[in-house]
């Protein structure tokens, strides 16, 4: 039997790599853990977790066909656990990086039931941020 732990990265497929490193770092607190300039890969670390970015023009990326858009993403969404969760201050943040956030709702996710909130990186993925259960 498999039995999973968690997730341990996501690889998104990106147009405009400076957008997406400010994005996932500046205002979402990632930071650069390894890069492979000459595959295209940025290695981004997310609490225990990578979020791997390939830009569309790189080795890696060009395999995946046409870039993310309008018509059509990547992924649904990508889940975020956010620690500590203050809405206020979050959403503040995300405010001052003129990044605008969905309105918190109760969700089901890894760890039960609990506060979240949606945002869009540059590119239009869906990123949802998760607090902890109640």
């Amino acid at each position: 039997m498999i039995k999973i732990r968690e997730i341990d990265h996501l690889v998104l497929r990106i147009a405009d790599a400076g957008k997406m490193l400010h994005f996932y770092c500046e205002v979402l607190g990632c930071s650069i853990e390894r890069r492979q300039d000459e595959i295209g890969l940025i290695q981004l670390r997310a609490g225990r977790s990578m979020i791997d970015l390939i830009p569309v023009t790189g080795k890696l990326g060009s395999q995946g066909g046409a870039a993310p858009g309008k018509e059509g993403r990547n992924l649904d969404h990508l889940c975020l656990r956010v620690e500590p969760f203050d809405i206020a201050v979050i959403q503040n943040h995300l405010r001052a990086h003129g990044i605008e956030a969905g309105e918190p709702e109760s969700r089901f996710g890894a760890e039960g039931e609990g506060p979240s909130i949606y945002i869009s990186d540059p590119e239009g993925n869906v990123v949802e941020l998760k607090g902890p259960p109640y």
